[in-house]
C-alpha cells in the first residue's frame, strides 16, 4: 500500500496535478518553481495581506528575491516583485514581501490599499476616535495564487533598492541625537525660521529614537504636534507618555492609513492641518519613522510656501541619510528619490512632471481637494511663514 501511495504521489508532481500540503497546493512545472495556492490569514491595519505561508518556505521552493511574481487575487492577477523589506519597491507599486524566516509572506502595495483596491474588504469605522476594523465583502477563505512570471525580471530595481538600518544608537556614531532620531527643522524656502518640523515617532521605543525625539522637540520649543500613525488612545498607552515632553503639547493624532489616493487618507490629512491652523508653532509633523506619511504630508506644506522641486525632494532625501546612509549623488539615491517623492507628488498633484508644475498652486488645489477651506489654508499659510526663531 505504501508502495501504490508513493508510486501515485510522484505521478502526481510529474504529471502536474495540484498536492495539497496543508493550506498550500503545489502545482510543479519542469525547470521553474511550483505554482502555488495559499489563503489569506490575515488583514493588516494599511490593507496588505498576510499569506499562510512563510517566507522560509517560499524562498524553498526557488522563487529569489528579484523575481516577478503572477499573484492572481479575486479574480485579478498582478505582476509582484519579490521583495525582502518594504523599502525594495517603489511607492504605489504591488510587492510580494518574503522574510527569509517564519514570518508569513505578505502581499501589498507600497503606501497603498490591496485589500480595498482588490475589493475582498473595506474599512469598517468602529468610534469617533478614528479606528477601524476590516469588513471581508466575499467568502472566506480568500484565495491565493502565485507562480512565476519573469525569473530576475526585477533584479535591478531589488539590487539598487537595498538599504540597512539599525536600531542601536552606537551603529550611527557619525550622527547628531537630532539626525538619529530624524528630527529636523524644514528650512525650504518660503517656511518662517523654526517654523515647521519632522522627526521619528518621540513617544513609542519600536525604533530606539523616541528619547532622542522628545528632548529634540522639547529644545526646538514645539508647540502643536500633528501625529500621523495612531488613534489617540493609542497614542496615551504608550509606556512614558505622561513624563514625556510630547503630552504637554498640544496634539492630534490622526491614525492615517498609507494609501494617499483614499478618501480616508485625504480626510486625515485634512483634519490634522485643519488642527495646526487652529494652533500656534512651532509645529511637529511625525509618524513611525517620519518617512512615508510624514515626507509627503510636509512636502505638501512645503509646495504650499513656495519651495522648489529640488528643495522639496532634498529634504525628503534626508531621512534616508539618517536611517539608511544613502548619499545625494549616488544611483540609489536618484532611484529612490524618483521612485518615492517624485511619483507620489506627481500623482497628488495630477502632474507629470514636479520639475516643471507650479508647486505652490497645485499644493493649494490639493489642499482645496481634500476639503479644507481657502480661510484656513491662509491661515495655515501665514502661521509657517512666521518666524520662531530657532
Amino acid at each position: 500500500m505504501k508502495r501504490i501511495l508513493m508510486v501515485w504521489l510522484i505521478l502526481c508532481l510529474c504529471c502536474g496535478f495540484a498536492v495539497a500540503e496543508d493550506t498550500i497546493t503545489q502545482t510543479a512545472d519542469a525547470g521553474q518553481p511550483a505554482e502555488i495556492t495559499v489563503n489569506v490569514a490575515d488583514i493588516q491595519r494599511y490593507g496588505h495581506l498576510m499569506l499562510d505561508i512563510s517566507g522560509s518556505s517560499i524562498l524553498e521552493m526557488g522563487y529569489t528575491y528579484g523575481d516577478v511574481l503572477a499573484v492572481t487575487l479575486n479574480g485579478e492577477t498582478m505582476d509582484m516583485p519579490l521583495i525582502s523589506n518594504y523599502s525594495d519597491i517603489d511607492n504605489q507599486q504591488p510587492f510580494c514581501l518574503a522574510s527569509d524566516n517564519d514570518k508569513k509572506v505578505i502581499i501589498g502595495i507600497n503606501m497603498g490599499d490591496l485589500a480595498a483596491r482588490s475589493g475582498i474588504a473595506e474599512k469598517e469605522f468602529t468610534g469617533e476616535d478614528s479606528a477601524f476594523q476590516w469588513k471581508y465583502l466575499v467568502g472566506q477563505p480568500v484565495q491565493v495564487t502565485i507562480s512565476l512570471q519573469e525569473k530576475g525580471g526585477y533584479l535591478e530595481g531589488f539590487r539598487l533598492h537595498q538599504m540597512t538600518s539599525s536600531n542601536d544608537r552606537a551603529d550611527y556614531p557619525e550622527l547628531t541625537d537630532e539626525e538619529y532620531a530624524n528630527f529636523r527643522n524644514v528650512k525650504t524656502t518660503g517656511m518662517g525660521a523654526g517654523a515647521l518640523y519632522r522627526s521619528t515617532t518621540p513617544i513609542t521605543s519600536d525604533l530606539n529614537r523616541n528619547k532622542e525625539a522628545d528632548e529634540a522637540l522639547q529644545n526646538a520649543g514645539i508647540r502643536t504636534i500633528l501625529n500621523l500613525a495612531e488613534t489617540e488612545t493609542v497614542m496615551k498607552e504608550h509606556d512614558g507618555y505622561a513624563s514625556s515632553h510630547y503630552s504637554q503639547r498640544d496634539v492630534i493624532a490622526v491614525n492615517m492609513v498609507v494609501d494617499i489616493t483614499s478618501d480616508d487618507f485625504k480626510a486625515s490629512e485634512a483634519k490634522g492641518l485643519a488642527f495646526l491652523a487652529a494652533h500656534e508653532g512651532p509645529y511637529l509633523v511625525h509618524c513611525k519613522e517620519g518617512k512615508d506619511r510624514t515626507g509627503f504630508v510636509c512636502a505638501v506644506l512645503e509646495c504650499l510656501m513656495g519651495a522648489s522641486a529640488e528643495e522639496v525632494a532634498a529634504d525628503y532625501m534626508v531621512t534616508y541619510y539618517n536611517f539608511f546612509g544613502v548619499k545625494p549623488g549616488t544611483e540609489q539615491y536618484d532611484a529612490i528619490r524618483k521612485g518615492n517623492i517624485d511619483q507620489i507628488l506627481a500623482l497628488a498633484f495630477g502632474v507629470p512632471d514636479i520639475y516643471q508644475a507650479d508647486l505652490a498652486a497645485c499644493a493649494e488645489e490639493y489642499l482645496l481637494s481634500i476639503g479644507l477651506d481657502q480661510e484656513t489654508i491662509g491661515v495655515l499659510k501665514e502661521k509657517l511663514g512666521k518666524s520662531y526663531g530657532e
